[in-house]
C-alpha cells in the first residue's frame, strides 16, 4: 500500500492472515490530482510567494517611513492661521525651481505642504516636487518622485513590484498572483475533505488539533487552520494584485472595456480657444511661472470647491491651448473622496464633471481594492491587515516545507531528502463529464491569467514525462498491484 494524502472513507480491507489489516483511505481522483497539484505549487511557485510577501510587508511601512525620512518636507513645523494665496505658493516654488514646467499642485492642509511638482524631458516617468509652507509660502525643500510617491516609497514599490528588473521581474509578480488563489483554495477543499473524512467537528477547520501530538500531523494542522483564516485576504490579494500586471492585467482592462466598465473619462475641450496664448490655458504657461498662470491657480481652486470637491485635491493645469483645468479629489481612505472637475479658468466656470457615485461598479471595485492592497484604503488598520497577511503567508509556506521534509523516510535503506511526491493518476481516474467541464474551463482561466496557464502546462508535461521515466525503470517482474497510472 502507498504512502499518500488520504482522503476517502476508512474502509478495512479483507484480510486472509491472523491479524487484521490496517484501514485504508480511498483517494478520489479529484482528490488525488488537487493533492499533486498543491503539492507542486507549494514546493515551485511558495519562493515567489515568500519574495512578495517579504516586499509587499516592507511596502506596509512606507507611510511611516515616509514621516520619518521626509517630515521636513511634507508637513509644517507650526500651523498658522491663515493660508496664502496659491499664487504666492506657486510663485516660491517656481523661484526654487526655475526649470521645467509645472504639471500639477496639491494645495496643503492643516500641518501638510504644498506640492508643486516640475516636470522635465530627462526625468521621464519622474517628477520633482518642490514642497512649500502654506502659511509662509517659504520652499521646504525638494525630491524626485514618481506620481506623487517619495523616493522611499517608489524604491519599494518597485521592489514589490518588479525587483527593480524591470518588466523581466513583473513576472515574479504576476506569478505569485496568478497561483495564490489556486494554492488558497485548493488548500481550503483538501482541508476539508480531510477534517470530513475524520468527522471532526467545524472547531478543528479553524483550530489546529493539538492532541496529536508532535510531528507532521500538528504541522499540518498549523498549516491548514492557518491557511483558512488567511483564505479571504489571499484571494483579495491575488486579485486586485492581477489587475495591473503585465499580461492577466491587459486581459482585465480588455475585460473592462467590453463591459463599459471602465473608470469615466472627463472632457476637457472649451468650445473656444483663447485669443492671448498667455491666457494660462496651456501647459507652457503653467511652466512660465507669470502672474496670470498663477493667479489661474486659485481661481480654478476656488471654482472646485464652489463645486463641492472638498478636501486634499490636485490641480492640473491645462495640457494644451483651448483645453480646460482639472481638480481631483484625491482622498484615498474611506469613505474616498474623488470626484473631478473640469474648470475654464478664463470664465471660472465647471465645463464637465465625473462624479464617484456615478462610476460603473466595476470600475469603483478595481479602485478601491487597489488602494486597499497598497494599505490606503483605511490607513493604519489596513496596513496591519496586510502586514498580518504577509507574516501568516510566511509562516504557511514554512509549515508546508517542514511538512515536506518531515514526510522523508528515515529508515537507513530508504533516506531521503525529502518526502515523497503524492501519487499520481488523478487526471485518468476522472469520470468523462468532469473531463469534458474540467479542461475547457481551465483553459479558459489559462488564457485570461497566461503565466498561470503556461507554468500548469509545463506542470503536467513534467510529471508526465517523469512518470514515464519512471514505468520505464521498473523491474520486469510484474507488480503485484496495479501500477499507478501518470497524470
Amino acid at each position: 500500500m502507498s504512502l499518500t494524502e488520504l482522503s476517502g472513507t476508512p474502509t478495512p480491507e479483507p484480510s486472509t492472515t491472523e491479524k487484521p489489516a490496517r484501514p485504508v483511505r480511498r483517494v478520489s481522483p479529484f482528490g488525488a490530482l488537487l493533492l499533486r497539484l498543491h503539492f507542486y505549487a507549494g514546493i515551485l511557485v511558495a519562493p515567489f510567494l515568500v519574495v512578495a510577501a517579504l516586499t509587499g510587508l516592507a511596502y506596509t511601512t512606507t507611510p511611516q517611513l515616509d514621516s520619518i525620512l521626509y517630515g521636513d518636507q511634507l508637513t509644517v513645523a507650526q500651523v498658522g492661521d491663515r493660508q496664502l494665496p496659491l499664487a504666492e505658493q506657486v510663485g516660491a516654488a517656481r523661484n526654487a525651481h526655475p526649470a521645467g514646467s509645472i504639471t500639477a499642485v496639491q494645495p496643503g492642509d492643516g500641518d501638510r505642504t504644498t506640492k508643486v511638482v516640475f516636470s522635465l524631458p530627462e526625468l521621464g516617468e519622474n517628477q520633482h516636487t518642490v514642497y512649500v509652507n502654506p502659511y509662509t509660502a517659504e520652499s521646504q525643500g525638494q525630491l524626485t518622485t514618481w506620481f506623487g510617491s517619495t523616493p522611499a516609497t517608489t524604491w519599494l514599490d518597485d521592489l514589490h513590484r518588479h525587483l527593480h528588473l524591470g518588466t523581466v521581474g513583473e513576472h515574479y509578480s504576476e506569478l505569485a498572483a496568478s497561483w495564490l488563489w489556486v494554492m488558497a483554495l485548493g488548500g481550503v477543499i483538501l482541508w476539508w475533505r480531510r477534517r470530513s473524512v475524520a468527522r471532526a467537528t467545524a472547531r478543528h477547520l479553524l483550530v489546529p488539533d493539538l492532541s496529536t501530538g508532535r510531528g507532521v500531523r500538528r504541522t499540518r494542522g498549523w498549516h491548514a487552520t492557518t491557511g483558512i483564516w488567511l483564505t479571504v485576504g489571499l484571494l483579495f490579494l491575488s486579485a486586485t494584485g492581477l489587475t495591473w500586471s503585465r499580461y492577466a492585467g491587459a486581459n482585465f482592462a480588455s475585460g473592462l472595456d467590453a463591459l463599459n466598465a471602465r473608470t469615466p473619462e472627463i472632457s476637457t475641450s472649451l468650445t473656444a480657444v483663447p485669443a492671448e496664448p498667455g491666457g494660462g490655458h496651456h501647459h507652457g504657461d503653467a511652466g512660465a511661472g507669470g502672474t496670470v498662470e498663477s493667479a489661474a491657480f486659485d481661481r480654478v481652486l476656488t471654482v472646485a470647491r464652489d463645486a463641492g470637491l472638498a478636501g486634499p485635491v490636485e490641480i492640473i493645469p491645462a495640457q494644451e491651448p483651448g483645453s480646460a483645468w482639472t481638480v481631483t479629489q484625491i482622498d484615498n481612505t474611506w469613505p474616498v473622496a474623488k470626484d473631478r472637475v473640469a474648470v475654464d479658468p478664463a470664465a471660472s466656470t465647471v465645463t464637465d464633471r465625473s462624479d464617484f457615485a456615478d462610476w460603473p461598479l466595476l470600475a469603483k471595485l478595481s479602485g478601491l481594492g487597489i488602494q486597499a492592497h497598497m494599505g490606503l484604503l483605511f490607513g493604519l488598520v489596513n496596513q496591519i491587515l496586510l502586514a498580518a497577511l504577509a507574516l501568516g503567508l510566511l509562516c504557511v509556506i514554512v509549515w508546508g516545507y517542514r511538512m515536506w521534509w518531515q514526510r522523508r523516510p528515515t529508515r537507513s535503506d530508504r533516506r531521503a531528502f525529502a518526502g515523497t511526491l503524492p501519487a499520481r493518476g488523478g487526471v485518468r481516474g476522472l469520470p468523462l463529464w468532469a473531463l469534458l467541464i474540467g479542461v475547457p474551463v481551465v483553459a479558459a482561466v489559462g488564457w485570461a491569467l497566461p503565466l498561470f496557464g503556461l507554468t500548469l502546462l509545463a506542470f503536467l508535461v513534467i510529471d508526465a514525462v517523469a512518470g514515464a521515466v519512471s514505468r520505464r525503470r521498473r523491474p520486469a517482474e510484474a507488480p503485484t498491484s496495479p501500477a499507478p497510472a501518470g497524470t
